[in-house]
């Protein structure tokens, strides 16, 4: 009986050694698992200071720059933080809203470092001309991607390159479908918006494109170069620019005088321009000046005005929106 009984817990003692064997050999695969996927989840990303590469998708995001805040809400994903958030809600008209939850972080221009902190990001996403210089105290709280809009590059083409800036947001977040999907998306308005123009018989109209107001008590217009978001989209909608600048303007416009409009005297030119209420040049300081009134478009009525919150620098789903604001200026009056 002794025998049998020393057997029995001989018997009991070797499942326990071997259960704690397969219990460890489980846990280590579970681990090699673990690892691996983080391994897949890697992706290396072009940024403003060259290749870099992010271990894990990040979920917990702050965005410095409203475009990138836009192009998270065009794929789906709510912002942990974003900068001037009251800004962004004046100025960026799409759909889309940010959630309650998204706290503000300061301005673009100066990040407040105590409030990123506290939402404990995993990703950090600014440029380079507004936060090189917070980049070290960034990095500390989280792994940054800087981007550089105004590059030398991305200036060459604006439209171009949100596009491809959002390609880059997806592929970071993981979500190239809907960076996909978004991208018919905008192709599709397009599309739909030029064949308003061509209905209104208004595809191959030269046009010269402004966003006015008055600096230092003169009237001032920032006219819109090839390079710009609104010429880019103006071009897709089967319409020319006029206006040529003899250098790359960095932000797609060159500030000038109502003089300079005299170079623009063609036959059926059209002439789109942005203002405030509080600030209309045109209905004020210039209203009954012979430069002016005298203007061939003016005279043949082919002015043509966008809502004063017409914003020009955003992305795919603020393209959207502007596509559809030009072509309603110029059919619609």
């Amino acid at each position: 009986m002794k025998k049998l009984g020393y057997l029995f817990l001989l018997l009991l003692f070797i499942c326990f050694l071997t259960a704690c064997g397969s219990d460890e050999k489980d846990a280590t695969q579970s681990k090699e698992e673990s690892n691996t996927g983080k391994e897949e989840a890697n992706v290396t990303i072009e940024d403003a200071f060259g290749e870099q590469t992010l271990k894990e998708t990040p979920k917990n995001i702050v965005v410095l720059e409203w475009s990138y805040a836009e192009d998270l809400l065009a794929l789906g994903i709510q912002p942990a933080g974003v900068a001037d958030l009251d800004g962004f809600n004046k100025w960026v008209n799409i759909d889309k809203k940010f959630d309650e939850s998204v706290e503000d972080v300061g301005t673009r221009q100066e990040p407040n470092l105590e409030a990123i902190s506290r939402l404990n990001p995993d990703l950090i996403i600014g440029v380079k001309f507004r936060h090189e210089q917070y980049l070290d105290s960034l990095k500390d709280i989280a792994p940054v991607v800087t981007f550089a809009p105004y590059g030398d590059e991305a200036v060459k083409n604006h439209y171009e390159n949100m596009i491809k800036e959002f390609k880059t947001v997806a592929k970071i977040v993981d979500q190239d479908a809907k960076a996909e999907e978004a991208l018919r998306n905008l192709d599709q308005v397009i599309e739909s918006e030029k064949k308003r123009v061509e209905e209104a018989d208004l595809a191959g109209e030269k046009y010269i494109a402004t966003q006015a107001f008055t600096a230092q008590n003169t009237p001032t217009l920032r006219l819109f170069t090839d390079n710009s978001m609104v010429a880019q989209i103006m071009n897709n909608l089967g319409f020319k620019n006029a206006y040529e600048s003899d250098k790359v303007e960095p932000y797609g416009y060159s500030e000038v005088t109502v003089e300079a409009l005299q170079n623009f005297q063609e036959e059926n030119m059209q002439f789109l321009y942005i203002v405030q209420e509080d600030d209309n040049i045109f209905k004020n300081q210039l209203k009954g000046n012979p430069v002016w009134e005298n203007l061939s478009f003016v005279q043949a009525g082919n002015t043509h005005s966008l809502p004063g919150d017409t914003w020009t620098f955003g992305g795919v789903l603020s393209a959207e929106v502007l596509t559809k604001q030009l072509v309603d200026a110029m059919v619609n009056e």
